[in-house]
């Protein structure tokens, strides 16, 4: 039975009274059991440490027999993995024995266990209401498997809650749920996804959260935002997640990603960037093998054939590999440490060529060791992580010829500790070369269909020497727009093109060559771009491609 704090509570939310912010009184918490839980605003182990998720999200209702994937992901680096599930109202049910399996894996392979039940993203079909109650009472039938797991394991209730429908009433529903459990026994940490497909587009979730919190009687609670094509830009991003950040109420980023902005996504890499700066979790969209274009899982099963979107999550700027700490319940982390670096020094640059240039500042200083350092292309409000060392020096590669950069850095610990920012250095590469740039593209469409095509482009190096990094550069002569490309990130203004490369793309050796393909629009006619440069020098023709 709700209390009478919780209905004023809930009520001034829906009246749209409460935002976000201080709350004017709280209920007395209940006890917890020992493990993850909310303290002041953060995820915290059963010791306290602070536990910042890294991770990824696995479509295990959709790939049953693909559990033994979590090897892979933890393989890669990650600490956390969200598990989807169903609850029969859509797909195929998860028994309590499946997941009894699936928290098992997790634990075997040291990752703290989300476990989510897909059903809940809504059709129009059903009441506001019924999905997370639906949801509510999985969760129940599944108590005795859950029971005793709170260290491993968190309940995210519901995944993007009615999708469209009715977001104004995500308030009352998630409260309800959240009682539910725990008025069954329920101490676990429950996450709360946002409504309009997680996104939170119309601010429902940033409006009500306090209102949500404070019905928890727990306070073990903590929400999660969906980050897709409604964060435009870096300060939407960080507008948004510091709102909860300065409100204490903790928040991580429950899915992002997908190849080359296919959903009109904003730059994930300042999305980690940002998480990394707040200390605050995130966990990408997906790890599967689907091709069905509607789910968007991205990231094969095969480590060894990870997309580029999977390598930028794992390996890319702010990427899981340098951010994740194991959870202390695995062994994981040096203990209590939550002191950080100093800022490392003042950087200067030297060997500036006109693809890349080195970076050396004096040293950070830590009370255990900084164990690395960041270094970041700093443009107004945006940062992405370019390059990282252990030491104080690093080499920055893949810069445009003749352009001005702005680099800084970051040291961080071995418990992820990472300290103010440095002093900027301002550095402008080198021109190109002249017309006689050793290389040669050939471009070629693979296949076309209405408003759309597929194509490839192969850049071969005719020099003498290996190239690393690049930056190739071309125009579209009848309005043709790139919509996803696998082997480059591309950055389109009318109809000028520029390519920088994928990690496993960076360097062609001498003789060899690289292949980017890429899929764009049309509108019908669709010639060939007629020239090509490398880092500013004009590319040879050579020899096309053969189309079709």
């Amino acid at each position: 039975m709700r209390s009478l704090t919780a209905l004023l509570a809930l009520l001034a939310g829906l009246l749209g009274i409460t935002g976000i912010g201080p709350a004017a009184h709280a209920e007395p918490r209940a006890p917890l059991a020992a493990g993850l839980h909310i303290g002041n605003g953060r995820l915290l182990e059963g010791n306290g440490n602070d536990f910042v998720m890294r991770g990824v999200n696995h479509a295990h209702t959709w790939y049953p027999g693909e559990i033994q994937s979590l090897a892979d992901i933890k393989a890669l680096g990650a600490n956390t993995v969200r598990v989807v599930l169903s609850n029969g109202h859509r797909w195929t049910k998860n028994s309590p024995e499946d997941v009894a399996s699936i928290i098992a894996q997790c634990k075997a392979n040291r990752l703290i266990c989300v476990l989510e039940v897909h059903d809940t993203t809504g059709y129009g079909e059903e009441s506001a209401a019924a999905p997370l109650d639906q949801a509510a009472d999985y969760w129940i039938g599944l108590k005795s498997v859950l029971a005793g797991q709170e260290s491993y394991v968190i309940i995210n209730i519901g995944n993007e809650p009615w999708g469209n429908t009715d977001p104004e009433g995500w308030t009352a529903p998630t409260v309800a749920a959240v009682q539910k459990l725990r008025g069954a026994g329920f101490q676990h940490t429950i996450m709360v996804d946002a409504p309009n497909w997680g996104q939170d587009w119309q601010g429902v979730m940033r409006a009500n959260a306090q209102t949500v919190y404070e019905a928890d009687t727990t306070g073990n609670l903590i929400f999660s935002i969906h980050m897709y094509s409604v964060y435009d830009t870096a300060q939407e991003i960080t507008d948004y997640l510091n709102a909860f950040v300065d409100a204490k109420l903790p928040i991580l980023i429950g899915e992002f990603g997908g190849p080359a902005d296919q959903w009109g996504d904003p730059d994930e890499n300042t999305m980690m960037a940002t998480a990394e700066r707040l200390r605050l979790g995130y966990l990408a969209w997906s790890w599967s093998g689907n091709t069905d274009p509607i789910l968007d899982m991205t990231v094969d099963f095969d480590p060894a054939r990870l997309t580029d979107w999977g390598k930028r999550v794992f390996n890319g700027p702010d990427g899981i590999a340098s951010t994740s700490r194991e959870a202390t319940v695995y062994g994981g982390g040096p203990g209590g440490d939550t002191q950080a670096p100093t800022a490392p020094g003042t950087p200067t640059a030297s060997a500036v060529t006109a693809t890349s240039a080195t970076l050396t500042w004096p040293a950070a200083t830590d009370n255990v060791g900084v164990t690395g350092y960041d270094v970041v292309r700093v443009s107004g409000s945006t940062e992405t992580r370019v390059a990282t060392s252990t030491g104080p020096r690093a080499t920055v590669t893949g810069l445009t010829a003749n352009t001005s950069y702005t680099f800084a850095v970051y040291a961080r610990d071995a418990a992820g500790n990472r300290s103010a920012r440095s002093a900027t250095v301002g550095v402008t590469t080198e021109k190109g070369g002249g017309s006689g740039a050793a290389c040669s593209v050939g471009y070629r469409v693979v296949g076309e269909w209405s408003g759309g095509f597929q194509g490839e482009i192969a850049i071969r190096n005719t020099g003498t020497a290996p190239i690393s990094g690049w930056t190739l550069g071309f125009d579209f002569a009848n309005g043709q727009s790139v919509t996803n490309m696998w082997g480059g990130t591309p950055k389109q203004t009318g109809a000028a093109v520029t390519v920088t490369p994928a990690s496993y793309t960076a360097t062609i050796p001498t003789g060899g060559s690289v292949t980017l393909g890429f899929t764009a629009t049309q509108g019908g006619t669709n010639s060939a771009p007629t020239a090509f440069t490398l880092n500013g020098s004009a590319c040879a023709t050579g020899q096309a491609l053969s189309s079709k």
